[in-house]
């Protein structure tokens, strides 16, 4: 047991030195600094008005960027590896494929969570030092359900490595992701308002689909309103670690067969 964690842990290292190498962490962070501003400059703080917009645009762009940067990191991994021929030192070691996949999922999802944990930190301080309200629970439910989010996320956009290019890997997972995010809640009622073959294609999507809708708790950060039960939030986030097992299962599987 200790050295599969030893190994796994050494993989994960492996992994965001090779994301730093590519600067893929420093991009990460620029995008932080770049989604950190507006709130330092512009009060986004406020009760009611321009400051509540601004918090929501804020918070809108933080989900946009979380996304593009843990499914543009966890794409682009075995691509990149396969193109530079750098995997093939990694599977000459006494390393199983499906530890390789659990590491290079848990490098890209710490670059992921590395730049939400400064971006959350830095809007509870400014929240703290414009409201005198410090770090309320409702947002420390939020970035716990985010991180929730990029585990889906980055366990797809991983699986999805294994089976198409990139482009179409981000186009796919892109989709899936707004569409959810946009459509997830009014799905059972657009599936009952569809005809086949039409209403078999969204039952589909509703079983398979990552339900990304349920980690997204900003409307009660902007408002204000109260938490939601702590019960709810470990439903959602072992939702989360189901779905990414089930996807890194599959994509340890894929990577097996794959002939390298």
């Amino acid at each position: 047991m200790k050295m599969c964690g030893r190994q796994t842990g050494a993989l994960v290292r492996v992994a965001l030195l090779d994301l730093y190498r590519r600067k893929d962490l420093i991009v990460v962070w620029l995008l932080s600094l770049v989604l950190l501003l507006p709130l330092a400059f512009f009060s986004p703080f406020g009760i009611s008005g321009a400051g509540r917009y601004l918090n929501e645009i804020a918070l809108l762009l933080v989900w946009l960027f979380s996304a593009v940067i843990g499914v543009g990191v966890a794409a682009r991994l075995f691509p990149a590896e396969f193109e530079s021929r750098t995997i093939f030192p990694l599977l000459a070691k006494p390393v199983t494929r499906g530890r390789i996949v659990l590491g290079k999922y848990l490098g890209a999802l710490a670059a992921s969570v590395s730049a939400l944990t400064v971006f959350y930190l830095a809007y509870g301080v400014l929240c703290g030092l414009r409201q005198s309200v410090w770090f309320p629970v409702v947002l420390f439910q939020a970035f716990l359900l985010h991180i929730g989010f990029l585990i889906v996320v980055t366990a797809l956009a991983m699986l999805g490595s294994l089976m198409m290019t990139p482009s179409a890997n981000l186009t796919l997972c892109g989709l899936l992701i707004v569409g959810m995010l946009v459509f997830g809640q009014r799905l059972p009622s657009l599936i009952a308002a569809q005809p086949y073959p039409g209403k078999a294609f969204l039952m589909l999507v509703h079983a398979l689909g990552p339900h990304v809708e349920f980690f997204d708790l900003r409307q009660r950060v902007i408002h204000g309103w109260s938490r939601v039960g702590w019960d709810v939030c470990a439903v959602v986030l072992l939702y989360a670690i189901g779905y990414a097992a089930a996807c890194l299962g599959l994509a340890g599987w894929l990577f097996c067969r794959k002939k390298v």
